[in-house]
């Protein structure tokens, strides 16, 4: 008895080596007791608000332990001043003031904990003094959370939405758990109003929620992590050992991996919140079938883009103020959105290279070509625009992923210097499995959208158990799959 309970402890209690995440046998089996709970209190608002508020705060201290602080003091902290804010109507110095506060208590939580070292070392490094990192614990997801809290003081600043009715409302809306360490960015205008409705989930969206619940742990658990361990990861930590032929490939494999692992976390958080009855925006659309580095942006994380466009880009002045002024704020907001990304430079260089080609291409068709902006290219031409935009953003990924610049600069080298062409029919052989899970990938990526809906559309029409089976399917398909312990997801780190 004793060891069973010292198990159970071992499993409920924190371990940064095991956190909490959708794609693991833990949170399979703790959803379906928390979901039994969810609907005994669909009656009781305020019982069931607790609920999952309290849920959420011990699925966040799943990842990062007594942080969970954090998320408190933000939660509060901004419930305080929006509040306040809103109280203030008549004196727009006064809600000024209280925006300051809010944005200095959400962006110096974040600057302590994820970029201290980052600007302290290069400070060091300026002066010529030896640094060593210290020891700041990076909470999971911080980045997501305070972006998400600051855009609801920012809306009540800007006079476009109104504050929650209780402390209990915004902590459930800032910590609703499927959204919570790695998005999407919910606004509160588009989550709040739901929160006290009824919960209603209709058949279509018992179909699209179990839908993107295995499409999204299948990207992750069978396409993202087995192409990484086995192919993307060896390449990138050696790439002087591998042909250029090999470097390119693990190239296009680290493409399809960061792509199937976000987007697949945004699926089944999308998917998690169908089935409690909540709605949110989709996050990813086919990136990769982009025509340009614009439409790669209104595709790729859409809800972090779309909030930097308006809490940043927009606040600058966007693109009233002259084209001069237009590429500068551009290029100011992708090099923060590589920021955004980590404390590395490696990030701000990916970022900035974000930045330059916006401005090119805007530059390009608005300026020289006179195109309307949303002007679509088609035929052959489309084809042309989507494989160089793709290897832009491929070239990009490469000082994403890399550890450092020698690392992207290896790559790229043995990319161009060290092909070796004729060892293709060989690297085929040697990481066959690899590359057919990595040709799927693209594959279905560039399928219609229409499949998807046709396969909701099936989905809606079969009873509940066709629902399990698919899921039990996909998470029978994981098993055979992984070859060790599911990987976190990366943008747990942002």
């Amino acid at each position: 008895m004793t060891v069973i309970l010292d198990r159970l402890l071992h499993l409920l209690s924190y371990n940064p080596q095991e956190p909490l995440i959708f794609s693991s046998g833990f949170f399979v089996f703790f959803f379906l007791i928390f979901i039994t709970g969810y609907l005994l209190l669909a009656g009781k608002l305020k019982a069931r608000l607790f609920y999952v508020t309290l849920f959420s705060y011990y699925f966040y201290y799943k990842t990062s332990g007594i942080y969970f602080l954090l998320l408190a003091l933000v939660t509060a902290s901004d419930y305080l001043i929006g509040a306040a804010i809103a109280r203030n109507t008549g004196s727009r110095q006064c809600q000024r003031r209280l925006l300051v506060l809010s944005l200095v208590i959400d962006l110096g939580l974040l600057a302590y904990f994820k970029y201290t070292n980052f600007f302290v070392g290069m400070v060091a490094n300026m002066i010529g003094c030896n640094f060593q990192p210290w020891d700041i614990f990076l909470p999971v997801g911080i980045s997501f959370f305070t972006f998400q809290s600051m855009s609801y003081v920012i809306d009540i600043y800007r006079g476009t939405l109104k504050p929650v009715p209780s402390l209990l409302d915004y902590a459930f809306y800032v910590s609703f758990f499927p959204q919570l360490v790695a998005g999407p960015i919910v606004r509160a205008s588009d989550f709040t109003p739901q929160i006290r409705k009824p919960i209603y989930i209709s058949r279509e969206m018992l179909a699209r929620g179990v839908y993107f619940i295995a499409i999204g742990l299948f990207k992750k658990a069978v396409i993202s992590d087995y192409i990484s361990l086995n192919f993307v990861d060896r390449v990138f930590d050696n790439p002087m050992a591998y042909s250029g032929l090999e470097n390119l490939l693990g190239v296009y494999g680290y493409a399809m991996q960061i792509y199937c692992d976000f987007s697949g976390y945004s699926d089944m958080a999308i998917g998690l919140a169908l089935l409690l009855g909540f709605h949110f925006p989709i996050n990813f659309n086919a990136p990769y079938k982009s025509s340009s580095i614009t439409d790669f942006w209104r595709r790729w994380h859409i809800s972090l883009s779309t909030w930097i466009r308006d809490y940043i880009y927009i606040s600058m002045g966007g693109n009233r103020k002259g084209k001069v002024r237009q590429y500068i704020n551009l290029m100011v907001t992708m090099l923060l959105a590589g920021l955004w990304h980590g404390a590395a430079l490696k990030f701000v260089a990916w970022g900035g290279m974000h930045g330059l080609a916006l401005c090119a291409h805007k530059f390009f068709s608005q300026t020289i070509l006179h195109r309307d902006r949303h002007y679509k290219s088609h035929g052959w031409r489309r084809v042309l625009a989507i494989v160089v935009t793709f290897h832009f953003v491929c070239l990009a990924w490469i000082f994403f992923r890399a550890d450092d610049f020698a690392t992207a600069a290896t790559v790229i080298k043995q990319i161009f210097t060290n092909f070796h062409a004729q060892l293709f029919s060989q690297v085929v052989v040697g990481y066959r499995y690899v590359l057919a899970i990595m040709l799927f990938g693209f594959v279905t990526h560039y399928l219609p959208d229409k499949w998807q809906e046709g396969i909701i559309s099936t989905l809606r029409r079969c009873p509940l158990i066709v629902h399990s089976l698919v899921l039990v399917a996909v998470i029978f398909l994981v098993i055979q799959v992984k070859n060790s312990d599911i990987q976190p997801f990366i943008y747990f780190q942002f």
